[in-house]
């Protein structure tokens, strides 16, 4: 295995633009027991706080029960024009009754699945996530062994649960890696329903109120997604942002008040987008490095990535980074393009390391018998 460092000299024409900042990346401080800050295009993760540590989510959780249900209409299993039932039991555990954050759905009424996503993204309703869990599993608990199963398919690898609502329960668990992972799933795969995330208010039952999210009122470049608050868990966001094409993902959790929340939310998006910046490495079939062939029609391939490769980090970061091309060589012929023959490694300070696939930029044919011996004869001779 051939690994190459890439010559510094290549990536001077980029940090000519950067701008060195104040502070380390890593030397951020919150307030918020859990905190993870991600990139929304890689899913890098560019900065955290306790981000594989079990918590519990509250009402964040309820981002897994619309997971399900959005998952539903893709699959075509249920409707926007479907009704959902108010039962007994999704009236007194999550309804007017409860005294816990509701849509006010009647007992015994037949809810619009169109309102009840509003009745759970907007007005964080318990009914409305209780009759969701009825409706596509026929109870909470059969739900909630569905939302496990769904959860282990999507790399939720470290969460756990117990009810649709989020209602505390020792096992009703998750990270604050695996919330930003879940969003930024919700963000990708489900464009079209996304936008009810950014919803100001919603009426049902002729009881209007406003959306719980309260970075949505304080940044307008922020489009979502989800508060949670129990005395067990503190106060929790789950957040998004776009500026200048660039979309962040916040999860803070463990909050001590409202305020708290709103204040931390916005500090660190703030400093995230001042702080992290796209640049630009590779273009898609660019030649990155040239790999010796054996015996093959050309002495060399070029190595080339099938999408741009685009890393987000802070100035300071940028000037520590490096990156390694890494091959098994000789390449022995016939190489087809397209063959992946190698991967591209950068790594950087406070970061994990990020790794993508080489691949052969051309067709390389192998040589007749002849050429093959003369060449086997050189490697004997010089060793080359």
């Amino acid at each position: 295995m051939i690994r190459k460092t890439l010559a510094p000299a290549f990536f001077l024409v980029l940090l000519a633009f950067a701008v060195v900042m104040p502070r380390a990346a890593s030397a951020m401080e919150t307030a918020a027991e859990y905190a993870i800050l991600m990139d929304y295009d890689t899913g890098t993760v560019l900065w955290g706080k306790n981000v594989d540590e079990e918590m519990y989510p509250a009402s964040m959780s309820k981002l897994m029960t619309l997971e399900m249900l959005f998952n539903a209409l893709r699959e075509g299993t249920v409707s926007m024009d479907d009704e959902f039932r108010i039962s007994e039991y999704a009236w007194r555990a999550g309804g007017a009754a409860s005294g816990s954050s509701t849509m006010f759905a009647d007992l015994n009424s037949y809810v619009p699945v169109h309102a009840i996503l509003r009745g759970i993204i907007v007005q964080s309703g318990n009914d409305a996530c209780i009759a969701t869990a009825e409706a596509l599993a026929g109870s909470e608990s059969a739900f909630a062994e569905a939302m496990n199963e769904r959860a282990k398919k999507l790399g939720l690898n470290n969460s756990h649960f117990v009810n649709s609502t989020g209602w505390p329960h020792p096992d009703h668990v998750t990270t604050a890696r695996d919330l930003a992972l879940l969003a930024r799933h919700l963000i990708k795969d489900f464009p079209e329903y996304y936008p009810m995330f950014r919803e100001l208010e919603f009426t049902w039952n002729g009881i209007r109120q406003g959306n719980r999210n309260p970075a949505l009122y304080l940044d307008p470049t922020v489009d979502g997604l989800k508060t949670g608050h129990t005395q067990v868990s503190g106060y929790g966001l789950v957040a998004s942002a776009q500026r200048r094409g660039q979309r962040l993902i916040l999860v803070i959790n463990g909050l001590q008040s409202e305020k708290a929340r709103a204040d931390e939310s916005a500090k660190l998006l703030d400093w995230g987008f001042r702080s992290f910046k796209r640049y630009d490495l590779f273009k898609a079939g660019t030649p990155i490095e040239n790999a010796p062939v054996w015996q093959g029609t050309y002495e060399q391939v070029p190595l080339v990535a099938k999408s741009d490769i685009s890393v987000l980090m802070s100035p300071q970061q940028r000037k520590d980074m490096k990156v390694t091309v890494a091959y098994n060589t000789p390449i022995i012929a016939p190489v087809a393009a397209g063959q992946e023959v190698g991967v591209l490694k950068i790594e950087a300070p406070d970061m994990p390391p990020q790794e993508h696939k080489l691949y052969a930029g051309g067709d390389v044919a192998r040589q007749g018998i002849f050429a093959r011996a003369l060449s086997g004869l050189k490697h004997m001779i010089l060793g080359d």
